[in-house]
């Protein structure tokens, strides 16, 4: 072995050491909770009991707001010494001078949060995002996941982040859920459990305190928690068998955290307009004595509608605290939230014991967060290294793994150079990825767009000249923010997909949530069907990749569409 390649194995051994010796004294965060901590109780001893509570809330910040409420955020912070801040939408950079100055503000360090479901992307411009837990539970190799989990824990750290609020591990079995579906893994609970796991188990175990959600489970309803209290009307047996079985399986595989949802659950807590959040029998008597969870229990957003509307003036929050919640998120009423517990903590509604408890869980969280040595946000490179080459090529194999054949096979599915082909964009305005990259491929080619609602008339007239090709690739995009179950695309351009579906030389390609394929009636007649779940460039890519014979498709389906794809459709070519 040469000496510069000698010295470059040493560094790597000796990186490799490092980053096992610093994770080993902090590698299981439940652990560390029956242990005792000297950081932890000489912060608690230092506390009033008022900043003792303060310490259970997180308050909510942006960095594309104005500089009036970035203002008004620190001095929440300065004045009632909150435990933590969760971040919403902005910008990296802002984010991070935002990070050192709230930081700089707290006695004790905050505990910084985000909802990345999908990584920085859910929530900042200028940042990666991963895709879609939907579209992951189409892939195969759960080993992907878990280097996806790595990478965004180091993300989330190198930004001053300590806790991602995800996994979803809701298993959506209604393809209506307004407020879940392409966020979950699927419908089915095993691939929901199993997915969720490798994600976690990524973040922590690159040091990233993470949260499972919404338990005891979000997945069947038609109502958004965000406007309304969702009812969950099933039987105690079918809610232990199906929804909690994720978290369950989460909890036996050291899930550091658990997030309650806001629904109404009377076969466990029969309380007419009680949310989950707020009951015991769910939280104290379900998921920490039954389930045995012994980690942190984080309250789902107080400001959401489904809490607001039944419990005003900070008697959700008390409710919340009371129940068993250990974190309590976005309060609408932090004084006089935080002046009903200090109540009920004098007149004995809950032990002290339990009380030191649940703070000291808290503060064991940034220990083992590696907050007791803090330091700030390097904004130098800070753009480079959260858009670094690895991750986006990671980005491009996951996408590559969740490409879905769900009919077709290799004649049908691949292009011919030098046939006459045409290649449709549909619910777009302008050319997209899979056309310039298909387009790359072909000595023959035209390229055609549809928009949501082009008129019928050109829509025949299309119909008509694409008759003279010899191919038709066809590509079916969603381009909202929030990808739903429905297409909103108009009656004419539905009926263009049957029409041209029904032609032997058409190949579909759906850049979409996977629910879209059961409201367009006929698209299973396309020769051959691809599903991409989500209009994301690299999915573009890699179903050019299956159609020019570069991938093999390996992607099952994670969701029952009707009763032509079923849950776990694809085909192998």
């Amino acid at each position: 072995m040469t000496r510069i390649k000698l010295f470059a194995f040493n560094a790597f051994v000796l990186l490799t050491l490092v980053f096992s010796e610093t994770f080993a004294q902090r590698n299981n965060y439940i652990q560390l909770l029956s242990q005792e901590n000297k950081w932890v109780d000489s912060v608690y001893n230092k506390l009033s009991r008022r900043q003792k509570i303060a310490q259970l809330f997180f308050v909510r910040a942006h960095t594309n707001l104005s500089r009036r409420y970035e203002d008004s955020v620190a001095k929440v912070i300065e004045n009632e010494q909150v435990g933590g801040v969760v971040f919403f939408q902005g910008g990296p950079g802002r984010q991070a001078a935002l990070t050192n100055q709230y930081q700089h503000l707290a006695r004790v360090p905050l505990l910084i949060a985000m909802d990345g479901e999908w990584g920085l992307g859910m929530r900042l411009d200028s940042t990666l995002s991963y895709p879609y837990q939907m579209t992951l539970g189409a892939i195969q190799d759960n080993a992907l996941i878990y280097n996806m989990g790595q990478q965004v824990a180091y993300d989330f750290k190198r930004l001053g982040m300590q806790i991602n609020f995800g996994p979803d591990m809701d298993v959506n079995n209604n393809p209506d859920n307004p407020v879940i579906n392409y966020r979950s893994f699927g419908d089915n609970k095993y691939n929901v459990a199993k997915k969720g796991i490798a994600y976690f188990k990524g973040m922590q175990d690159a040091g990233l305190l993470t949260t499972a959600k919404h338990f005891p489970g979000h997945g069947d309803t038609n109502v958004d928690s965000h406007l309304e209290l969702p009812l969950l009307p099933f039987t105690r047996q079918r809610l232990d068998s199906l929804e909690e079985y994720p978290f369950r399986e989460a909890i036996a595989a050291g899930i550091n955290g658990i997030m309650i949802a806001h629904m109404s659950i009377p076969a466990l807590d029969s309380t007419k307009n009680r949310p989950s959040t707020l009951s015991k029998k769910i939280i104290t008597g379900i998921l920490k004595d039954s389930l045995g969870f012994k980690g942190l229990v984080v309250s789902d957003a107080m400001e959401m509608k489904a809490v607001t509307k039944y419990y005003p003036g900070g008697e959700a929050e008390l409710q919340a605290f009371l129940a068993g919640n250990d974190i309590i998120e976005l309060s609408m009423n932090l004084d006089k939230s935080i002046q009903k517990i200090r109540r009920a903590v004098r007149k004995g509604q809950i032990s002290m014991a339990d009380f030191e408890a649940k703070v000291k869980k808290v503060l064991a969280a940034k220990y083992w967060a590696g907050l007791n040595s803090r330091k700030d946000v390097d904004p130098a490179n800070l753009f480079a290294d959260l858009n670094r080459q690895p991750a986006q090529q990671l980005i491009q194999q996951l996408s590559d793994a969740a490409v879905t054949l769900l009919k077709g096979d290799e004649q049908t599915v691949r292009l011919n150079p030098l046939q006459k082909t045409a290649i449709v964009s549909i619910g777009v305005d302008g050319y997209t990825v899979f056309q310039t990259e298909l387009s790359k491929w072909t000595t023959n080619s035209h390229l055609f767009t549809v928009n949501k609602s082009t008129p019928v008339a050109d829509l025949n007239r299309l119909l008509n000249i694409l008759n003279q090709y010899n191919k038709v690739y066809v590509s079916i995009h969603d381009t909202r923010l929030r990808p739903a179950s429905k297409l909103d695309y108009s009656a004419g351009v539905k009926e263009f997909i049957a029409a041209l579906s029904a032609h032997s030389n058409v190949v579909t390609t759906v850049f979409a949530n996977p629910y879209t394929i059961a409201g367009l009636p006929g698209i299973e007649k396309s020769s051959a069907l691809i599903a991409c779940y989500q209009m994301s460039a690299e999915l573009q890519r890699s179903a050019v990749k299956v159609i020019t014979g570069q991938l093999k498709p390996t992607g099952k389906l994670p969701v029952s569409v009707n009763v032509f794809f079923p849950n776990g459709a694809g085909v192998g070519l």
